[in-house]
């Protein structure tokens, strides 16, 4: 039998800090959100949590970029702590605070199992041909250029949880994960064939202050002109996308009040999102030969009837056919497509800590069954 363990789920996003207990039903014992986190040497959050928190058998922590080498769950040591950490340049914000969590979890649980989870590990399953720049050998060999993709976490649990749902196992499924941070992924039978992010997280999808797919050619010119590299990341991670279209900020809710309000930079900046996301949708769509199921999940894929609306206007030409009263009065994990759809469309909460616990009791398990 597998072992009964209850696991506490450190998720360090690149400001907050959310904790939970999940037992082995994945009933959440515990939980809580630190909005303010900057990670270093604070463990008062957490040792306050655990204060008051059911026991832990084991600890999972999500970790934005595993590189190459974690190609899946793995225990943590120092060893992997190294490894994580040689790839803070490819995710600087995010990688030292989930180091951060790592190291206050091993400093005040120091003998329960850790386990590092990677949003980079779901999309290690693409082929050669999703991966690979067209850009020089030497430089792909140098520096191990190659599209990762992110939100894994989220794009395996949604991906999933949906085919469940419809009881279409190996089901061919468009999964988006929309919020602040976006991105698409195409997935077959459970496994990642294609995603909207690459190297870094800054492509893809118009974001919330991230640009999304730019010209390179545009970024040469733009520093021949006179922009530093400083001004090139700042500009592009911080003051582009729906914030850099409409001038009202990021938030797509503003965005759409200042629209409504007749703002046509507001209105350009819907038009824009739009398009990249019907567009990035029917490339997944390619990608994996046609579509069964299409998936929203995360803030704005949850919570934004009328963004899924539009986007489900434009993609009718796949058979997808929304049904308006479903999709305007739908709660998390329900069908928002009509029962004719030739495609089902769903939503679905969003939950990388089940994903996370998910993925530490199997490694656990795994471990304790080759000890057998």
């Amino acid at each position: 039998m597998d072992l009964a363990v209850n696991v506490l789920v450190v998720n360090a996003g690149s400001s907050s800090l959310k904790l939970g207990v999940l037992d082995e039903d994945d009933i959440v014992l515990a939980e809580t959100q630190v909005e303010r986190w900057s990670g270093g040497d604070q463990t008062g959050p957490l040792k306050d949590f655990l204060s008051d928190a059911p026991t832990v058998d084991a600890v999972g922590h999500r970790v934005v970029h595993g590189g190459s080498e974690f190609a899946c769950a793995t225990a943590i040591d120092d060893d992997v702590r190294a490894g994580i950490e040689a790839l803070t340049g490819l995710a600087p914000l995010h990688q030292p605070r989930a180091l951060a969590g790592v190291d206050a979890a091993r400093r005040l649980l120091p003998d329960v199992a850790q386990v590092a989870c990677f949003d980079t590990a779901f999309h290690t399953t693409m082929s050669a041909a999703a991966t690979t720049y067209a850009v020089p050998a030497a430089w792909r060999r140098r520096w191990d250029l190659r599209r990762f993709g992110f939100h894994g976490l989220s794009h395996a649990y949604a991906s999933r949880r949906a085919t469940e749902l419809a009881a279409r196992p190996g089901a061919r499924v468009v999964s988006c994960h929309l919020g602040s941070g976006a991105s698409l992924a195409a997935v077959a039978d459970g496994r990642s064939v294609d995603t909207t992010m690459g190297f870094t997280p800054l492509a893809g999808l118009v974001m919330a202050t991230r640009s999304g797919d730019v010209d390179p050619g545009l970024l040469v010119w733009l520093q021949r002109a006179g922009l530093t590299l400083d001004d090139l990341e700042d500009g592009l991670e911080h003051h582009s996308g729906l914030a850099g279209l409409s001038e009202v900020g990021g938030d797509l809710r503003d965005v759409r009040k200042a629209a409504n309000n007749g703002d046509q930079r507001a209105v350009l900046a819907l038009q824009v999102h739009l398009h990249r996301l019907r567009q990035g949708i029917a490339a997944m769509t390619a990608s994996l030969g046609g579509i069964d199921v299409l998936v929203f999940t995360g803030g704005v894929g949850e919570h934004d009837a009328a963004l899924r609306a539009d986007t489900a206007a434009g993609l009718a030409f796949l058979g997808i056919d929304l049904d308006t009263g479903r999709n305007a009065d739908v709660v998390a994990d329900n069908r928002v497509s009509r029962d004719a759809s030739a495609v089902e469309v769903w939503v679905v909460e969003a939950r990388e800590d089940v994903e996370i616990a998910t993925q530490t009791r199997a490694l656990l398990n795994s471990n304790e069954r080759r000890k057998r």
